[in-house]
């Protein structure tokens, strides 16, 4: 059972202000480098009226002889988050890139500042385009570090082996999404990392904690149902869901799931927690089902 530990944040200095923090989800395994931001009505992930914190994960997948980082953060965060890397893996040592949303900056706004930095052996990506799609550097040589990386597509179902030792991270199509995602499951920590799902846990406080374990699972179904629809899950309520419910039973009947690591938000740790908010969502999405719901025009203020 993997154990999470919280480390002590990067120095501001050194990260040129931007302080973050890494948690580690199965130490010498898995890392989630987390830098929080402000829910003050500007962040189309959130409902426009939620106020607090939450805050932006990358992770990073970690052994003797390889390493994987799994979506790259926003820009804002490069400094704190390329010290974090470098906190936790020796120079040098090939590192594969896999932002899991193409569509967004915080999967991809840092991939041509890593590929430039780091030893970057592979960008994993469902497009081979990359250059096209990760060119945000003002470096007059930025289009050039992107042509020359090497990129692996994936499919919708296939199976990544890091390093010599032949680690397992699966790929899948998310079975709900907005646009083009792939969730990812670590079989040696039993993580799913589900991008932009079970995103709907923020904090009062900048501090977090940003770990949702049993003793402080307080998330109910109408909040969760109410986040899915004043976000990007707006579409929800009056769809046929039935299809989407089977994909994500089939995920987690295959994978034997320990943690959920969203790409925002707090983290889900523990076997209880995972079920519970599995549990819930399958119930928000039978509510929201074309059989019991109608679909109608939502205003762009209104909320659910």
């Amino acid at each position: 059972m993997s154990v999470l530990t919280q480390h002590a944040p990067q120095n501001a200095r050194e990260t040129g202000g931007f302080a973050g923090g890494i948690a580690a989800i199965d130490e010498g395994k898995l890392y989630a480098l987390q830098n929080p931001f402000a829910l003050d009505g500007r962040v189309s992930s959130y409902p426009a009226s939620a106020r607090g914190y939450s805050v932006a994960n990358s992770y990073l997948i970690t052994q003797s002889d390889a390493a994987m980082l799994i979506d790259t953060g926003f820009g804002k965060d490069e400094p704190a988050i390329r010290a974090q890397v470098e906190s936790l893996i020796a120079p040098g040592l090939p590192l594969s890139l896999f932002p899991l949303r193409l569509n967004e900056f915080m999967s991809i706004n840092n991939v041509e500042a890593f590929a430039g930095h780091f030893n970057v052996e592979t960008c994993y990506t469902s497009n081979v385009d990359a250059a096209l799609w990760f060119d945000f550097g003002a470096k007059a040589n930025g289009r050039s570090i992107l042509e020359s990386m090497k990129v692996t597509a994936v499919t919708r179902a296939d199976t990544i082996r890091l390093g010599q030792r032949d680690r397992a991270i699966d790929v899948m199509q998310a079975p709900i999404r907005l646009i083009a995602t792939r969730w990812l499951y670590d079989r040696a920590t039993r993580t799913l990392f589900s991008s932009d799902m079970f995103t709907h846990v923020w904090r009062a406080r900048e501090s977090g904690p940003w770990i949702v374990t049993d003793e402080d699972d307080r998330t109910s179904a109408r909040e969760l149902r109410s986040f899915l629809l004043n976000t990007r899950y707006w579409w929800l309520e009056g769809a046929p869901t039935g299809s989407i419910r089977r994909g994500i039973a089939e995920v987690f009947e295959k994978c034997d799931v320990e943690t959920i690591a969203p790409g925002y938000g707090c983290i889900l740790h523990g076997r209880a927690v995972v079920a519970r908010h599995v549990a819930m969502l399958d119930e928000v999405l039978a509510s929201l089902d074309k059989s019991v719901a109608t679909s109608r025009y939502v205003g762009r203020d209104e909320e659910r």
